[in-house]
């Protein structure tokens, strides 16, 4: 796999999609990247961190997206070196870089306005198109929830089981995807990275505000599927509730009837068994027991 690169002025960003022990070998050779970042660009799941070097920054970031069905949401990691005058990308980034470095390498104009000014600003840049990205996404489960809590009381029981699972295990995806990054993004605002032009404050802090917004969507559709989970589990246990009501009541008014139609079915001698009308009274005795336990249970509410 050849590394990809385009370059406006000085400033030059290399993009590797797959990269092979060569291409890693170059990085190593030419740009003198410490071996521990080099071990890292070979591992598929690193933890998100910054790493701080006199000549350069390695960021490991991740973002969600969606899997082929636009169901289930996976993670994907974002690998950058941040160099003076460059930015590498390393490994099958999430596809909006990809995207915005493929767009790049077509359209010239692109290219002079992504790389016009600093090393700095192409950080940004990538760094606000995935997070314009993934705030769409997370519209998308907001609108997810919305539309559980619309169904919530609909008879669709398991359809609105199957919502409730998804939506809520995507949100613990995303939970545990920003939640420690946010305190990598305070590092930018706080002046901790400081980069290497001096007039990025603001647009860091815009970053860090798109971030936060993105973080408080995350926490606010986490309560509320926990609300709406637990709301769904009181209506379902009310419903077997009430479903038990009624079978303990036709199972409490059937068990005298039973038994004394058992009874009758004996072959002993019984009361008016041998009676001409004793089919009537024994019918009539059942429907007397019958208005009694239906009177009994209106009186006591239990109906």
């Amino acid at each position: 796999m050849t590394i990809e690169m385009i370059q406006y002025q000085d400033l030059k960003w290399y993009h590797i999609l797959t990269p092979t022990e060569e291409n890693l070998s170059y990085l190593k050779d030419n740009f003198h990247f410490h071996p521990l970042d080099i071990e890292d660009c070979r591992s598929k799941t690193q933890r998100p961190k910054i790493d701080i070097y006199d000549e350069y920054y390695f960021i490991i970031l991740h973002f969600p997206y969606y899997d082929k069905v636009n169901r289930f949401l996976k993670t994907k990691e974002v690998k950058i070196f941040w160099g003076k005058d460059y930015i590498i990308t390393v490994g099958n980034s999430h596809w909006v870089v990809r995207d915005l470095f493929n767009r790049a390498k077509d359209n010239k104009k692109l290219t002079e306005e992504l790389l016009a000014d600093s090393s700095d600003r192409l950080l940004y840049r990538i760094l606000e198109r995935i997070l314009s990205e993934t705030f769409i996404l997370l519209t998308k489960i907001g609108e997810e929830v919305d539309t559980i809590s619309r169904e919530l009381f609909s008879k669709r029981a398991e359809k609105t089981i199957e919502r409730i699972s998804v939506t809520r295990k995507n949100i613990i995806l995303l939970d545990t995807i920003f939640k420690p990054q946010l305190r990598l993004f305070h590092k930018f605002e706080s002046g901790e990275i400081k980069g290497f032009v001096t007039d990025m404050e603001e647009y860091w802090g815009n970053i860090l505000d798109y971030y936060q917004k993105i973080w408080d969507l995350v926490e606010d559709d986490k309560e509320l599927i926990e609300g709406l989970s637990k709301t769904f589990d009181s209506l379902q246990t009310n419903k077997i509730n009430e479903i038990m009501k009624v079978l303990t009541f036709i199972s409490t008014t059937l068990l005298p009837l039973t038994f004394i139609t058992g009874l009758y079915g004996m072959n002993v001698n019984l009361p008016f068994q041998g009676h001409p009308y004793a089919f009537w009274i024994v019918a009539g005795l059942m429907f007397c027991i019958l208005g009694f336990l239906i009177f009994f249970f209106k009186r006591k509410r239990w109906m």
